[in-house]
């Protein structure tokens, strides 16, 4: 198991930064929330698995972020953060599992 939870910190990452910019009214303070979590997250994948896996996961966080968007106008914000949350953290344990 790794020093520091990568897959929490990456899902947190994503619900916080949403959580913060909605009730702060503030999109750039969610976006320093989420940029911070991911920060941690990848310094951790590229502690246990190195440059490549943190440039991969670092991706997935991306695309997870992007992807929330347009699945929020189909299935709403919440769900759609929380979906994206869950696939990251997944891809994340899924690496990072046999590792640290």
């Amino acid at each position: 198991m790794p020093a520091l939870p990568s897959p929490a910190i990456a899902a947190a990452g994503l619900v916080g930064g949403y959580a913060v910019a909605r009730w702060s009214g503030k999109r750039a303070f969610g976006g320093v929330v989420l940029v911070g979590a991911g920060g941690v997250a990848a310094y951790e994948w590229r502690r246990v698995g190195g440059a490549k896996v943190a440039a991969g996961l670092g991706a997935v966080y991306l695309a997870g972020f992007a992807g929330s968007h347009p699945l929020a106008r189909k299935i709403g914000a919440w769900p759609a953060v929380f979906s994206a949350a869950g696939a990251v953290a997944a891809a994340s344990w899924a690496v990072t599992r046999d590792k640290g």
